[in-house]
């Protein structure tokens, strides 16, 4: 089963109210200006407008509050609600993002050298059922 390409703003960023988009890279950067350097550089080297979306700090930081506020109980003890909180404390020191659509070995590799190239603070690849770090 192929993953989805998401949208800005799709719902399914979130499955059971924990943050979880499959077949994507999350990137954070020191700020949403280097995060749009990134996105360029992810654009020049063949991704789509389509596949790169770019939230900045106070987006990120809104959308991780409103998950974890509505968080279940149980999600409380996955891996995913640790990330989520990290997230949001990276987002309110002004950390700009990325999610990037890259389902395929070869995208994800593309994705880890501009986070590198770009001083990412971390990135993520989120899989069926393991989030990976790949920083």
């Amino acid at each position: 089963m192929a993953f989805k390409r998401l949208a800005k703003g799709d719902r399914a960023l979130s499955v059971g109210g924990v943050f979880n988009p499959m077949g994507h890279v999350v990137v954070a950067f020191e700020s949403d200006e280097r995060a749009g350097e990134a996105a360029a550089a992810l654009r020049e080297a063949g991704f789509e407008a389509e596949d790169v979306l770019q939230y900045s700090a106070d987006e990120e930081a809104e959308e991780m509050t409103r998950l974890l506020d509505g968080a279940t109980g149980t999600a409380g003890f996955g891996h995913e609600i640790g990330l989520m909180r990290q997230y949001k404390a990276l987002a309110e020191r002004g950390c700009g993002w990325l999610v990037v659509y890259a389902p395929e070995e070869a995208q994800c590799e593309k994705v880890v050298e501009v986070a590198k190239r770009y001083g990412a603070k971390l990135a993520e690849k989120y899989h069926r059922l393991v989030i990976e770090d790949l920083l």
